[in-house]
């Protein structure tokens, strides 16, 4: 399967990191746009870097062949036309300025634009917006989505599987999000599943 996955400026990287290395491990083809901002918070808190030469390990390691990493102004990338087919995106985390361009139909970078083609396209689209609180603007924006045909899928890990790390909390989240995709996983506790 092929996803786009795009990392926007929200605290909350490692969602989106940790995707990324899920659909490399299980072969998924993954188009990796990251904003500006994006590429900041995730060298801020995951301690990797987008871009070479900043002195911290790479984002993508130089194994992971099936990732393509496109620029976030490229509005001439192929996943910014309806022509080129795609199984989904993911934005993740999904800053509430992008959610605010996207609900407008504002298509001014290759997040929205890549976006703006699975709404038209009738593509899956996950946002997993990652704020709190959230106002009354940043609640119409979610609902315009999800009348577009987006699915929000806020970051509210579960902790009925009782996980004893950030990385078991994050992982069942992406989990989930991988369920929603339908990439088959183990990473997330299933109700009333015991992995003591």
């Amino acid at each position: 399967m092929r996803f786009v996955l795009a990392i926007t400026g929200a605290s909350g990287a490692l969602y989106g990191v940790r995707l990324l290395y899920a659909l490399v491990e299980r072969g998924q083809e993954v188009s990796l746009v990251v904003s500006p901002t994006g590429a900041e918070i995730i060298a801020q808190e995951t301690g990797r870097s987008v871009e070479t030469g900043r002195g911290l390990p790479p984002l993508v390691p130089a194994e992971a062949k099936t990732v393509t990493r496109y620029h976030f102004d490229d509005l001439m990338a192929p996943i910014a036309s309806g022509s080129v087919a795609f199984d989904g995106m993911v934005i993740a985390p999904a800053s509430m300025g992008t959610i605010g361009r996207l609900a407008a139909g504002t298509a001014n970078d290759l997040i929205a634009r890549a976006a703006d083609v699975c709404l038209k396209e009738r593509r899956r689209l996950i946002v997993v917006p990652r704020e709190s609180p959230m106002s009354l603007i940043h609640l119409r924006n979610l609902a315009a989505l999800a009348e577009a045909g987006a699915t929000i899928m806020p970051a509210c890990p579960a902790f009925y599987g009782r996980p004893a790390t950030l990385d078991d909390l994050v992982a069942g989240f992406v989990g989930r999000i991988l369920d929603v995709l339908g990439v088959e996983n183990d990473l997330a506790v299933r109700w009333g599943e015991d992995r003591s």
